[in-house]
């Protein structure tokens, strides 16, 4: 398999996309959690599936796109893939609970696992698992950090920054 990196700025920090034979895979934010070694990234390259998944993220973050069309090459488990899915049909600038993703996917005692793989999503923002929440309506555990979840889903509901403070 023939890995390849880039890295982007973006206003929640550099972004570093992943692609795995010309495939994006994986992305990751500055910080996040379970985050691998840089060395893990293969070599640097601006080519492969980055010039559109850039596209996109710009996009997305001029508050011009709303669902990315990428192709992905996520690597998970078959419920991994699952929740993944799901988490692709949440509408932008909604939200859903762990509970609604299992009853969505036909498992309602299972939002534990669906949390699991909610936090083992490769491509954060892209799929997106920051527009998860607790049942209470609580910001939950996300890989980039609660603030950035914060702000994304701010952001996504066309809220202010200065709202948030």
């Amino acid at each position: 398999m023939h890995i390849t990196h880039t890295v982007i700025d973006s206003p929640y920090g550099p972004l570093t996309l992943v692609a795995a034979d010309g495939v994006l895979s994986r992305l990751y934010m500055e910080g996040q959690r379970h985050r691998p070694p840089q060395e893990t990234f293969g070599e640097r390259d601006e080519g492969g599936p980055f010039p559109e998944a850039v596209r996109q993220l710009e996009a997305y973050f001029a508050g011009e796109l709303t669902e990315f069309k990428l192709d992905l090459a996520l690597q998970g488990t078959p419920f991994q893939q699952r929740v993944w899915h799901q988490l692709q049909q949440i509408p932008y600038g909604q939200t859903r609970s762990y509970g609604q993703l299992a009853e969505a996917l036909g498992s309602p005692s299972a939002s534990r696992a669906v949390g699991l793989a909610n936090g083992k999503n490769p491509v954060g923002i892209i799929v997106p698992c920051h527009r998860v929440i607790g049942a209470n309506g609580s910001l939950t555990g996300y890989g980039g950090g609660l603030d950035r979840k914060q702000r994304l889903l701010a952001f996504e509901r066309g809220e202010t920054e200065e709202a948030l403070f």
